[in-house]
């Protein structure tokens, strides 16, 4: 849970500000204003351009973050006169200073001498990012590996031609998380470019298993020593990955895929399906020290390979029209864990950014400050402040918004 307690009266900017700080948007503003002086010396003087101020990034942020909430395609649809526009906070800011802002919007202007990661525009911020994670919030010992859904909006997708689907660029990067299950609060963000080069480039790509590994291995280096459970799907499963995790006191539990998986060292007989009908809740198991591999039937053959459940302690799988299905505790505690995250995700990713800028790192940066809302409300609701007010995720981002903007009634628009 929380690591500090927060007053009754906190407020969604002080939840929000755990993780993005006043200091950090300050140091967007220096960026920013860095970036538009180089920019006009070399491209030439731009009259209407005027050097933003904190209140002025606090109010972008604002804009951008409203998209969240009221999903539409352009954030310049709130000075519209459309079905997107929204009166009550365009008066804020005028749609020409906006769009200078956004023009301008720097995190990183530069690149140093020293820098080689294709991040680096957005890299201090994810570290600072990452720091506020770190510090805020202490997960529970059960956490899941995976890529969080981020859903595109369906009103959008629904209005589009075949012709504007297809010019809609695929994002060049992916993006996965360490997340605790109990709660659903991302502990910590990994991004992979599809594009770079080197060993985390096309060539990974190529062998996504070794890839798999390598984004299990960055989002579990905080992780040693501290006998986390680690739950994965079948493209992270692999033996010599959880034997090099056992190492560090970190076990896990994952599906096994003979298609996805680097089943490398698994004895053939447990990946083949037997010819003979067997009966849901049947399984086998293969041990080897610590490690087993379950072989669970229920419609179907699943496998499992954990170190951190005994395969012959017992659980069960309770389906509504089948009943209680017996199975291994592990497989009841991964099913379990999984819902967990389902939940999350059907719950938080239609709260995503809405704006589709071309520029990866800027995508990278608006899905960042997303799971920043996202981690800010889910402190919100374990903190006493929730039993006063209890704001909807929808509400507690409409008060975020008005508090960056500055208006002073904060209550939610329903």
């Amino acid at each position: 849970g929380p690591t500090r307690k927060m007053p009754l009266t906190a407020s969604a900017m002080d939840f929000f500000q755990l993780f993005v700080p006043d200091n950090v948007l300050k140091n967007m503003v220096v960026q920013t204003n860095m970036y538009a002086k180089k920019y006009q010396e070399r491209f030439g003087s731009d009259d209407a351009w005027i050097d933003v101020t904190l209140t002025e990034m606090k109010a972008f942020l604002g804009y951008m973050i409203s998209t969240s909430i009221h999903h539409c395609e352009s954030v310049l649809s709130i000075w519209s006169s459309g079905f997107y526009s929204n009166k009550s906070i365009a008066l804020i800011m005028t749609q020409s200073r906006f769009e200078k802002i956004l023009k301008y919007f720097h995190v990183v202007a530069f690149r140093s001498s020293q820098t080689t990661h294709s991040l680096y525009k957005i890299q201090p911020f994810l570290d600072s990012l990452q720091n506020g994670f770190d510090s805020a919030f202490r997960p529970s010992q059960a956490q899941v590996l995976h890529e969080p859904l981020i859903d595109e909006d369906p009103v959008f997708i629904a209005t589009c031609t075949e012709r504007e689907l297809r010019k809609r660029k695929k994002r060049k990067f992916s993006l996965w998380v360490r997340q605790c299950s109990s709660t659903g609060f991302i502990c910590q963000i990994y991004v992979h470019l599809k594009e770079g080069s080197g060993a985390d480039g096309l060539d990974a790509l190529k062998n996504k298993p070794q890839l798999h590994s390598m984004v299990a291995k960055s989002l579990c280096q905080n992780a040693s020593g501290k006998n986390y459970i680690i739950f994965t799907g079948p493209s992270i499963t692999s033996l010599n990955l959880f034997e090099e995790f056992e190492k560090q006191d970190i076990y896990c539990c994952g599906l096994l895929s003979t298609r996805k998986s680097d089943c490398t060292g698994l004895p053939p007989s447990m990946l083949s399906n037997s010819a003979s009908p067997q009966a849901r809740g049947q399984y086998r198991i293969r041990m080897k020290g610590n490690m087993s591999l379950i072989c669970w039937y229920n419609k179907g053959h699943f496998r499992f390979l954990t170190n951190a459940y005994s395969p012959v302690q017992q659980g069960v799988i309770i389906k509504r029209k089948s009943g209680e299905i017996p199975c291994p505790l592990a497989v009841e505690a991964f099913a379990a864990h999984l819902s967990y995250i389902c939940k999350y995700d059907d719950k938080y990713s239609k709260y995503f950014i809405s704006h589709k800028p071309n520029k990866t790192w800027q995508q990278v940066f608006w899905f960042a400050i997303s799971i920043a809302i996202n981690n800010a409300y889910i402190l919100y609701k374990m903190s006493e402040a929730y039993h006063v007010t209890r704001y909807s995720r929808a509400q507690f981002g409409e008060r975020l918004v008005k508090e960056l903007l500055g208006l002073q009634d904060t209550s939610p628009t329903h």
